[in-house]
C-alpha cells in the first residue's frame, strides 16, 4: 500500500481532509519513521484512537529487535544519553540520544521529549517505535511512550557513560565525553541553514589517536595547546572517519593536568586499515607499484580546488584552472593496495622542485606529462612509510599523507607484525 493508499484509509477513517493526512504522513516518513507509527501520530493529531495496536505491545529482548517491528516493550539499562538541536518540519526541536543494553545487546535510541532518564538507570520502556537508521534498527521515544523505573536493576556487560578514548570512537555515536588536548583550531565562517555561521575546526589528540572536530557553538576554551574534559559530543562520519561534534549542549572544562598525546600514528597492514572502514590517523609501509594518472602537473577549479578535467570543473562548469602539483600512487604491502595521495609541498619534495620548476620543464619539453614521469622514475619500486588520513568508500581506499618518506623495512615483514600486533 502506498503513501496514497493509506492517506485515502485514514482520511475516511478519521472525516478529515486528505491532502492534510496525506501531508502529515510525508512529512513524518521523511525523518524515517515507520508507517505504522506516523499512522498512529496522524491518527492521534486528529482526535482518532490507535489504528487497532496494542497500546502495550509484547516485551522483548532487544536481539530480537528488527525494523519490521512497529511498537516493542523493553526492559533495558541507559549506557549513554546525548543531548542536541535538530530541525524538523522548519522547527528546532530539542531531543536526547544515545544507547540501552539488556542482556542480550545493545540498542540506539531517539527520545523527541525529556523523559528525566539518566545513565545507569534501569527502565521499562514501553510502546516504543522502531525504525531504521543507518540499516539498524533504532528506538523511538515519543508522546505515546511510557517510561517507567524497571522493578530491578538491569545487569550488562557494557560500559556505562560516554567516557571514551578516541580510538574507540565511532561515527554514529552519541552522548560521548572525552579528555583531549587540542593540537588545532581555526575559527571559520560557513553558511548554514539561519545565514552566515561561526564556527571552530581542528584536532584533537590522547594517548590513542587524533580526530577532527568541529564546535557548532564555540567555546573560548578550544584553543590550541589546551588540555580538556568535553561532555556531551556526538560523532559522525567526515571524509569516511569519525568526526566530534559539539553543541551548544557540550561542555567544555579545562582539564589540571596535561593530556598525554601520541606522536606516533598507529601502524597497520594495509588491510586492516583497509578494513578498520577510515582512520583520520595511521602509518602503513609499502611499495610503490604505480603512479597514477593525474599525476604531477595538474590544474583545480580557483572556486573549490577540485581538479580540473579538459577545463571543467564537476561542480562550477568551463573554469580557467590554477596550476598546482599532485601525486597519485598504488601502495601495496602484499595484504593490500591503497591510493595514496600527495599534497603539493609533498610532490615538490619527491619531484626536487616546486610547481615553478614544473612549469618550465613541462615548457621547455612542450609535454606536461614530463614532470609525472620524472616522479615515477623516482617512486616506482621504492618502499616507503606513509603517515595520513586514511578514507574508504565505493571507489576504493585513499590515503592523504601528511607524511612521506623512504623505508628500509621490507613491507611484507611490517604488514605480517602490524598484523600480530593488531590481531594479537
Amino acid at each position: 500500500m502506498d503513501v496514497n493508499s493509506h492517506a485515502e484509509e485514514l482520511a475516511s477513517d478519521l472525516g478529515v481532509d486528505k491532502t492534510e493526512v496525506k501531508a502529515d504522513l510525508e512529512n513524518l516518513l521523511e525523518y524515517s519513521v515507520p508507517i505504522d507509527e506516523a499512522k498512529q501520530s496522524v491518527r492521534r493529531k486528529h482526535g482518532g484512537s490507535s489504528d487497532g495496536s496494542s497500546p502495550t505491545p509484547d516485551a522483548v529482548d532487544l536481539a530480537e529487535i528488527t525494523t519490521d517491528h512497529g511498537n516493542v516493550t523493553v526492559t533495558v539499562r541507559v549506557l549513554t544519553r546525548g543531548t542536541r538541536t535538530i530541525r524538523y518540519q522548519g522547527d528546532d526541536l530539542t531531543i536526547r540520544e544515545g544507547e540501552l543494553a539488556d542482556g542480550t545487546g545493545t540498542i540506539s535510541y531517539t527520545a523527541w521529549q525529556d523523559f528525566g532518564f539518566e545513565p545507569g538507570d534501569s527502565l521499562t520502556i514501553g510502546n516504543a517505535g522502531v525504525r531504521e537508521w543507518d540499516g539498524s534498527p533504532e528506538l523511538n521515544l515519543n508522546e505515546s511512550t511510557t517510561v517507567a523505573i524497571a522493578d530491578e536493576p538491569v545487569a550488562v556487560d557494557h560500559e556505562v557513560g560516554g567516557d571514551r578514548n578516541l580510538v574507540d570512537i565511532a561515527a554514529g555515536d552519541r552522548g560521548r565525553n572525552v579528555e583531549v588536548r587540542v593540537l588545532e583550531c581555526e575559527a571559520k565562517t560557513i553558511s548554514g541553514r539561519d545565514g552566515e555561521t561561526e564556527i571552530l575546526e581542528g584536532v584533537v589528540g590522547d594517548e590513542t589517536a587524533r580526530l577532527p572536530f568541529t564546535d557548532w557553538d564555540p567555546s573560548p576554551e578550544l584553543e590550541p595547546g589546551a588540555d580538556l574534559r568535553i561532555e556531551d559530543v556526538y560523532a559522525r562520519e567526515f571524509r569516511g572517519v569519525p568526526s566530534i561534534n559539539l553543541t551548544e549542549f557540550s561542555t567544555v572544562t579545562p582539564l589540571p593536568d596535561p593530556v598525554s598525546v601520541a606522536d606516533d600514528a598507529p601502524r597497520l597492514s594495509v588491510a586492516d586499515a583497509v578494513d578498520s572502514g577510515g582512520m583520520f590517523d595511521v602509518e602503513v609501509v609499502g611499495n610503490v607499484l604505480e603512479v597514477r594518472d593525474g599525476s604531477g602537473l595538474i590544474e583545480r577549479c580557483p572556486e573549490c580546488g577540485r581538479v580540473v578535467q579538459n577545463g571543467q570543473c564537476r561542480s562550477h562548469g568551463a573554469v580557467e584552472g590554477e596550476d598546482d602539483l599532485r601525486v597519485k600512487a598504488i601502495l601495496d604491502d602484499g595484504t593490500a593496495t591503497v591510493t595514496v595521495v600527495l599534497d603539493d609541498e609533498i610532490t615538490a619534495e619527491v619531484y626536487g622542485g616546486g610547481l615553478e620548476d614544473a612549469l618550465s620543464a613541462a615548457k621547455e619539453a612542450m609535454d606536461k606529462d614530463v614532470v609525472a614521469d620524472a616522479i615515477a622514475d623516482e617512486l616506482v619500486g621504492g618502499v616507503y612509510r606513509v603517515r595520513g588520513s586514511l578514507s574508504v568508500d565505493e571507489y576504493g581506499a585513499t590515503l592523504d599523507a601528511t607524511a612521506f618518506t623512504t623505508a628500509d623495512e621490507d613491507p611484507a615483514e611490517v604488514a605480517r607484525a602490524a598484523l600480530t600486533e593488531v590481531r594479537g
